[in-house]
């Protein structure tokens, strides 16, 4: 019974990751398709949770699945503050007009 649940519950979270790859494919500016791609780490962190109880091995995939989940959070963080100190290129031929460029 409990494969069973496991493996309905790891099948509805991949299905659900479905709308969540248009978001990063339309969406409309970096942080949605950061946001995104967090989304989808945090349901394979639990997937790989869920993978743990199918072999029965629950504290190995749990020890994957955190340092899968720090990876992925400490990943967003570094890939948000790049595309927040960066300018976009509309911007800078405007500093360039304006003869500072920094």
């Amino acid at each position: 019974m409990t494969h069973l649940f496991a493996i309905t519950m790891g099948a509805a979270l991949f299905t659900l990751m479905i709308p969540v790859v248009y978001r990063i494919w339309v969406g409309p500016t970096g942080f949605d398709r950061i946001l995104g791609v967090n989304v989808i780490g945090t349901k394979t962190a639990v997937l790989l949770v869920i993978i743990g109880t199918l072999f029965d091995r629950v504290e190995m995939f749990v020890d994957f699945a955190i340092a899968y989940a720090l990876l992925n959070f400490v990943g967003a963080i570094v890939i948000s503050r790049y595309l927040n100190r960066t300018i976009s290129l509309n911007e800078m031929d405007a500093r360039e007009k304006k003869g500072g460029a920094k």
